[in-house]
């Protein structure tokens, strides 16, 4: 793998390419569930006309008077949550995702523009456009959630939608795997990352989920070779390499730097021979959505920020169990505290 020495400066730390979701978050009682059909905890991917269905219902029921709440709607999506943590740590960030010209779109742009996140993606419109992706989570009384994602517009991410300037401008450019299932979308990373290595800069990949692992496992090796910053869990490197996690630790030897995460047990940092135990901080455990998430957002933070792996591990480590210990996939407290007390 050879690189270019960057040419210029960089105007952005992180550089994320993911599937751009409007997480919407309601109350829900175990009535409304049954009255939808929808099985308590489960996660469902539901068509454009269930969605709107869903969206309605949900809407409506807020405005009742007397609801005593309403909807909480923000710019969601795996690779979107790390970019809002990064920023909220100080890194200056910039996301690629495709949205609808419409109130949902609007709703993403919004919310991850106040999060300090540039994104200068164009709308979906026209009379074949999909509608802006979106996850809504039903919560349950006792705590569970029923997630139905609708993916939409997010789907649509294409070589178009890759802004050359963007990438060349970023440290660090950031690929989510959710979004690999299309082959234009992996049309779209290929060139994501010939541009980023043409320019000098790092290509970082997470693998997101073990399923995504099991459906393009020849095509996330072959991506490899341009990729600098490996982001996986110990189920998905398994998937990815069909071995134990020993196993998997020696596949991802040859890379830059691979990060293997392992929940409890912490994390594994390989980088030229060496091996960098990383242990999980003492926390609450709450809800450990987001906490994959969190992690690669402290490790690119701290990576762009000139940390060494080991700090920039723990600094992953402190913003992931900020993350778990309440509900949610973005932080609550001020993330650079909670680095500096995990520092201390």
């Amino acid at each position: 793998m050879t690189q270019t020495t960057p040419s210029s400066p960089a105007r952005f730390d992180l550089l994320g390419l993911g599937n751009a979701i409007v997480d919407v978050l309601a109350p829900a009682s175990v009535e409304t569930l049954a009255e939808y059909g929808m099985i308590p905890g489960a996660m469902n991917l539901i068509d454009a006309e269930r969605a709107e269905l869903l969206y309605a219902a949900l809407r409506e029921m807020a405005a009742r008077p007397g609801a005593g709440h309403a909807l909480a709607q923000s710019s969601g999506g795996s690779v979107a949550n790390s970019c809002v943590a990064a920023a909220a740590l100080g890194a200056r960030v910039a996301y690629l995702g495709t949205v609808a010209e419409d109130s949902l779109g609007d709703i993403f742009a919004d919310d991850i523009a106040r999060a300090g996140v540039h994104f200068p993606s164009a709308r979906l419109s026209g009379a074949d456009a999909r509608g802006t992706a979106r996850c809504m989570i039903l919560v349950a009384p006792d705590g569970s959630r029923t997630m139905n994602t609708y993916l939409g517009a997010c789907t649509a991410f294409t070589e178009a939608q890759v802004d050359e300037d963007i990438v060349r401008a970023s440290a660090i450019i950031y690929l989510e795997g959710y979004l690999f299932d299309d082959p234009a979308a992996k049309a779209a990373f290929r060139k994501a990352a010939r541009i980023a290595r043409q320019a000098g800069r790092r290509v970082a990949l997470s693998i997101s989920d073990p399923f995504c692992a099991d459906r393009h496992r020849a095509d996330f090796r072959a991506l490899l070779a341009d990729v600098d910053i490996l982001f996986a869990n110990e189920l998905e490197a398994e998937s990815l390499f069909q071995t134990d996690f020993e196993g998997a630790v020696r596949a991802v030897a040859s890379l830059p730097v691979a990060v293997l995460t392992r929940g409890p047990l912490g994390s594994v940092i390989l980088s030229a021979g060496e091996r960098i135990e990383i242990p999980a901080l003492p926390t609450e455990v709450v809800d450990t959505t987001g906490a994959g998430d969190a992690y690669a957002a402290g490790f690119l933070a701290g990576l762009a920020a000139g940390r060494s792996l080991r700090d920039c591990g723990l600094t992953a480590a402190a913003c992931a169990a900020e993350v778990i210990s309440h509900y949610g996939a973005r932080p609550e407290r001020d993330l650079r505290a909670e680095v500096a007390a995990a520092m201390a």
